[in-house]
């Protein structure tokens, strides 16, 4: 009996973000469409039988008619059967999503949702997923070791756990009474209650305990920063005795951070070089992290620099406040800009108050940085 499956999670269809532009942020959702699809195709690529998702495949239960539809739509691209988890961000409550007109309208032939704890859904004889569902937010108790109990050791079967939640072996908190215990899951597993636990809602690829039969697949694209290998989805082939679990790329954008210290032209220079080698701008979210002390005439090229890439980047933010990047107004920045009169004087105003304290140091920095780029662009 062998089982060749694919494992994924967190989709959260329906996220938005900020900082994104109406643009960027319409093709990042689109792209967590695309990105179903994809894992559709690869699963047929590798094989694959059947399709599990742990865990948050909506951002929320609140998500519009149209995230549904397109999620039903995307899906319903995929040939074999997919078995979805409701968690934390789309539990199983009066609200709940998957009890929606749009949903019970469309959901797919082809997508079964696992509704009931440690109800076993049978793929095919000697194939079966058993699910640990969410119902609240915020559960009293190991949800994976509430299903495990109720189950008894497979003979000829290989079956598939589908939990979601933080492990007690990761996760700070060690107070949440619903962290997943992995030594229990190691306990099932050995039992036999179970052959392998797909885990979701840590965004990142990760090898769970010492059987190697617990694995974190990550989101299916790129979520946030601070992940560490995301956009894969994981294929299974599994055994009564025998596991390979073999991670494939899936998603195409990324969360970058870039950190360094700008203090002179040349540094801005550098940074300008650094943005234009960049590839895949319009798919990449950038965090800049800049550290340092900038003369007006730098710090004007700077927000040239910035303004240009911010038109190519799906994104660029800025890290940490703006204490980290200090603007200094030195002498030569207005020898060139020929100001009089109450142009001059005002300019001498803002210098004083540049050189000074508190809020209206940085709105002086700002008001004489513009003022030389738009005088420079007029010279």
């Amino acid at each position: 009996m062998k089982a060749r499956f694919l494992h994924t999670s967190d989709w959260q269809l329906g996220v938005t973000r900020q900082f994104l532009s109406a643009d960027s942020q319409a093709r990042w959702a689109e792209a967590r469409f695309e990105g179903i699809r994809n894992l559709g195709r690869i699963a047929k690529e590798e094989l694959c039988e059947f399709i599990v998702v742990a865990g948050d495949i909506f951002e929320s239960n609140q998500v519009d008619r149209r995230t549904i539809l397109k999620a039903c739509e995307a899906m319903a691209s995929i040939e074999i059967p997919i078995y979805l988890l409701p968690a934390n961000h789309d539990p199983l409550d009066a609200a709940s999503v998957f009890s929606s007109k749009p949903w019970k309208d469309r959901k797919p032939a082809n997508v079964h949702v696992l509704d009931a704890m440690g109800k076993i859904f049978e793929v095919r004889p000697g194939i079966e997923v058993v699910g640990a569902p969410w119902t609240s937010k915020r559960p009293l108790t190991d949800l994976v070791s509430t299903a495990a109990d109720a189950l008894e050791a497979t003979t000829g079967v290989i079956r598939i756990m589908v939990g979601h939640g933080a492990v007690d072996q990761l996760s700070p908190d060690k107070d949440n009474p619903a962290l997943i215990r992995v030594a229990d899951a190691e306990k099932a597993l050995s039992e036999g209650r179970y052959q392998y636990l797909a885990l979701g809602d840590r965004h990142s690829l990760t090898s769970i305990g010492t059987s190697g039969r617990i694995y974190y697949s990550g989101t299916h694209e790129a979520y946030d920063f601070g992940e560490v290998d995301p956009g894969k989805v994981l294929i299974v082939d599994l055994e009564p005795d025998t596991i390979t679990a073999t991670p494939r790329q899936n998603g195409a954008w990324r969360f970058a951070v870039h950190e360094t210290h700008v203090s002179t032209s040349e540094d801005v220079e550098a940074l300008s070089r650094f943005l234009e080698a960049s590839q895949d701008k319009e798919r990449t979210i950038l965090k800049l992290g800049l550290v340092g002390t900038l003369d007006i005439q730098s710090h004007a090229r700077l927000e040239e620099v910035e303004e240009h890439a911010s038109e190519l980047f799906a994104a660029i933010v800025r890290s940490g406040s703006r204490s980290e990047l200090s603007i200094m107004p030195a002498g030569e920045d207005f020898e060139n800009l020929n100001l009089a009169g109450f142009a001059a004087s005002s300019v001498e105003k803002l210098r004083a108050q540049a050189s000074g304290t508190g809020t209206e140091r940085d709105q002086a920095a700002d008001a004489l940085a513009l003022l030389v780029r738009l005088v420079g662009r007029t010279a």
